[in-house]
């Protein structure tokens, strides 16, 4: 592997291979390369310099790998909640028709083959049906909610339009983060290619609003002097594509790992194995009890790595405060689902599957409590 190539994988093979991003992410995906004589699947992979990578077109496709169970986190006749793991898409990538794109393993095809083995499938074993009401970046980890009935589809579609869902992300973005709210207008292309903020006093007809508050929760000191990043939660008002990179991106302290909004920044970046962005706290109204039910997930194994590296052999100052909580690296409460919930589950599966960490506290209060 040339030394100029090192990086992530999917990089390295569209450059060896003068192939599209989405071949070079096909090839890898489907098992068809391997670093060092293993097959590498992971696209965002990070390759050393001087690593052998070979490339077999015709290698069997790699096993699909599946939902494992504790990443369920509730599931009920009409919603399930899971983790995502970073690298894989919510839903297939649409490709042009003239690409090569091969994207089966999916959260949701994983999703519907984890109820078709717990046998929690419509009457005459159809599929299972699955509606798709949010997503989360192919790179981000953390919650997502699928719905499984008419009811669930209609009343959690209708809150995700009217920005009553409760999202909180966790982040590790570059430098000094401020605390602060971002109110812009995005727009397909800012005037570089990429998704941004529309800049005129009238923003266009196509833009739409975009509303996310930044909280710093911990001050990271870094590995090279002078080169610091924070810990961030961001809370949303609005979902846009892309809308906590751009903001942070567009404010000079784009998250760390990020290979798109991150071009004009001219500081050291800092590495990471993928973007440091995580799904951590999801909570609705239920469609079923019209109760709210909120869900919290710790930093995954590789961002909590990042953190700590970052954190340095004493730690770092904490942004809200030494004595609160940690509330980033929290484990998700004990299951506490509200009785009108549990009436539900019993009537129409017959006993509760896993309930996760349900909550009949709104997000947002639960938050303030923790603090």
């Amino acid at each position: 592997m040339p030394e100029d190539l090192a990086g992530p994988l999917d990089r390295a093979v569209r450059a060896l291979l003068g192939v599209s991003w989405g071949k070079a992410r096909a090839y890898v995906e489907s098992g068809k390369v391997r670093v060092g004589g293993q097959v590498v699947t992971d696209v965002t992979a990070r390759v050393a310099p001087g690593a052998a990578i070979a490339i077999d077109e015709h290698a069997r496709k790699a096993r699909r790998a599946e939902l494992a169970d504790d990443q369920v986190l509730h599931v009920d006749a009409h919603i399930i909640v899971v983790a995502k793991p970073a690298g894989i898409s919510t839903v297939p990538f649409e490709a042009p028709e003239d690409e090569f794109r091969e994207e089966q393993d999916t959260l949701d095809a994983r999703v519907r083959a984890w109820l078709e083995r717990r046998r929690l499938v419509p009457r005459g074993g159809s599929r299972p049906t699955l509606g798709i009401v949010h997503r989360i970046d192919k790179e981000t980890s953390g919650l997502v909610v699928f719905t499984r009935s008419w009811l669930a589809k209609t009343s959690l579609g209708g809150q995700f339009r009217r920005h009553t869902v409760e999202r909180e992300y966790l982040a590790i973005a570059h430098g000094v983060v401020p605390e602060r709210t971002f109110r812009t207008f995005l727009i397909e292309n800012r005037g570089d290619g990429l998704r941004g903020s529309s800049r005129a006093k009238t923003p266009p007809a196509d833009a739409r609003e975009a509303v996310t508050h930044i909280e710093p929760r911990q001050s990271l000191a870094g590995e090279t002097p002078g080169v610091r990043a924070t810990l961030v939660a961001c809370r949303l008002e609005t979902g846009r594509t892309h809308q906590i990179r751009i903001h942070l991106s567009e404010s000079g302290h784009p998250i760390v790992g990020d290979r798109v909004y991150i071009r004009h920044y001219s500081s050291p970046r800092i590495e990471a194995p993928r973007l440091m962005l995580h799904a951590a706290a999801l909570g609705f109204i239920h469609p079923a009890t019209e109760l709210p039910v909120s869900w919290s997930l710790r930093l995954p194994g590789d961002m909590q790595a990042v953190l700590d590296r970052l954190a340095g052999p004493n730690g770092a100052d904490r942004a809200s405060g030494p004595d609160e909580p940690n509330e980033h690296a929290r484990r998700p409460r004990p299951a506490n689902p509200a009785k009108s919930l549990e009436s539900v589950l019993k009537q129409e599966h017959g006993g509760a599957q896993r309930p996760g960490p349900a909550s009949a506290l709104s997000l947002r209060q639960r938050v303030r409590r923790d603090r």
